[in-house]
C-alpha cells in the first residue's frame, strides 16, 4: 500500500450505514451515531435501505427531517445487500475518513472523536475498537455470551475484547482512511457474506495496517433466536471458503478449526457406522459436549441461568460455521483457479463504480 498521507486536523468523517428491515434497532443506532460528540458539521450519514420491507426507510426519513441541521442521506439499494448499499453510498461521500455503522450497532458517544484521535496517532489504515454483544431476551443474551468468548469465535479480539491496542487482521465498523480505497477498490459485491473480512484481508495483504483500540467502543446486538444464528454462522463459513480463494490465502488459522471439527465429528460417525464401533464415534461426541459445558461454566459463571441456552449456542456456531464451509468447497470448486481481481475501482472521474439508483429524498 502506498504511504497515506496525513490527515487534515479535522477530518470530515462519511458515516455509511447499509441496512435492510432494521425497524427494531435502526432508530437506536442512528441516535447513537447523530449523538457523537465529534463536531456535527464535520459528518455526514448515509443510510443506504436494501428495500426494506418494513418501515427502516420510513423511520430514517422522520429522523432525518427533525436532524436540526444534520447532514442525512437515504439511498435507495436495489440490490439489497451490504456491498452493493456500501459502494453506492461510497461512490456518493466526500469524507476523508469513512467510517461503516451497522443497523445492529450502536457506538458510544466518543466513537467517531476516538477513531480519528486513534488514526492521528497510529496512521493505519484502519481502526476500530472491540464491540459489546448483547440480547434482548434470554437465548439472545446466551448467544451474545457465546458470540463473546474464545471458545465461541476463537481470538477474534473485536468480539472477546482486548485491554490493549494491538493490530489485528480484522475487525468490525472500522473507519478507514479515504485513500485506501481508492488503493484498493470497495467491497467485493459477490458476497452476500463476510465482505468487510474479504476488504480487510485485501488491506493487510497490501500492506495496510489495521487497529483495534479497546477504548474504541460500541455495542451490537446479537440475533434473538438459534435459527438466525445458524443462518448466519452457515452463510458466514460458506463464503469464507470464497473469501479464501479470492485473496489466496487465510487471513488467520482460527477460521479453519469449525471446518475441521465437522469433518472430525464426521469421520467418527462415518467410521463408527461402518465398523460397527460406536463407541470412538461416542467419545468424540462426548468430548465435544464436555468441552461446551466447561466453557460455558466459565462464560456464564455471572449468569448460570443461561447455561441451559449457551451450550446450544456453541454448538450453532460451530457446527454452522463447519458445514457452512463444507458446502462452500463444493459450491465454490471450480473456482480455485480464477485470478483475482481489484473489486471495484474508482473510475477516472474520480468516483466509485457503484449500483446507479437515484438519492431517495428524506
Amino acid at each position: 500500500m502506498k504511504q497515506l498521507p496525513s490527515l487534515p486536523a479535522l477530518p470530515y468523517v462519511s458515516v455509511i450505514m447499509p441496512v435492510r428491515n432494521e425497524a427494531a434497532y435502526i432508530e437506536r443506532s442512528l441516535q447513537a451515531v447523530l449523538d457523537q460528540d465529534y463536531p456535527s458539521d464535520r459528518v455526514e450519514v448515509l443510510v443506504v435501505d436494501g428495500s426494506s420491507s418494513d418501515p427502516t426507510a420510513e423511520i430514517v426519513r422522520r429522523m432525518a427531517l427533525s436532524a436540526q441541521g444534520r447532514c442525512i442521506r437515504l439511498l435507495h439499494n436495489p440490490g439489497r445487500i451490504v456491498p452493493m448499499g456500501f459502494n453506492k453510498a461510497l461512490s456518493q461521500s466526500t469524507g476523508d475518513i469513512i467510517l461503516r455503522i451497522d443497523g445492529h450497532c450502536t457506538p458510544e458517544p466518543d466513537y467517531i472523536r476516538r477513531c480519528v484521535d486513534t488514526l492521528h496517532r497510529t496512521r493505519a489504515a484502519c481502526v476500530g475498537g472491540p464491540m459489546k454483544t448483547e440480547g434482548s431476551s434470554p437465548i439472545a443474551r446466551a448467544i451474545a455470551l457465546a458470540q463473546s468468548s474464545s471458545f465461541g469465535v476463537g481470538s477474534a479480539l473485536f468480539r472477546t475484547g482486548c485491554s490493549a491496542g494491538a493490530y489485528v487482521d480484522t475487525l468490525a465498523f472500522g473507519a478507514y482512511r479515504r485513500e485506501v480505497f481508492e488503493q484498493i477498490g470497495g467491497l467485493d459485491e459477490e458476497l452476500v457474506r463476510n465482505q468487510d473480512d474479504e476488504f480487510n484481508f485485501r488491506l493487510v495483504q497490501d500492506g495496510g495496517k489495521i487497529w483495534l483500540d479497546p477504548s474504541i467502543r460500541s455495542m451490537y446486538f446479537s440475533r434473538s433466536d438459534f435459527g438466525r444464528l445458524w443462518r448466519q454462522y452457515y452463510q458466514y463459513g460458506l463464503y469464507k471458503v470464497r473469501v479464501i480463494q479470492k485473496r489466496r490465502g487465510v487471513a488467520s488459522w482460527r477460521q479453519a478449526v469449525p471446518i475441521l471439527f465437522v469433518l472430525t465429528l464426521a469421520a467418527g460417525l462415518l467410521l463408527g457406522f461402518l465398523s460397527g464401533w460406536w463407541a470412538g464415534a461416542a467419545v468424540v461426541v462426548i468430548l465435544y459436549l464436555t468441552a461446551c459445558l466447561a466453557a460455558g461454566l466459565w462464560t456464564t459463571r455471572h449468569e448460570l441461568p443461561l447455561l441451559k441456552f449457551v451450550i446450544p449456542a456453541y454448538v450453532v456456531l460451530h457446527l454452522a460455521y463447519g458445514t457452512g464451509s463444507l458446502y462452500g468447497l463444493w459450491v465454490w470448486r471450480k473456482k480455485w483457479n480464477v485470478p483475482s481481481t481489484l473489486p471495484f475501482p474508482m473510475h477516472a472521474s474520480g468516483r466509485y463504480r457503484s449500483v446507479a439508483d437515484p438519492v431517495v429524498s428524506p
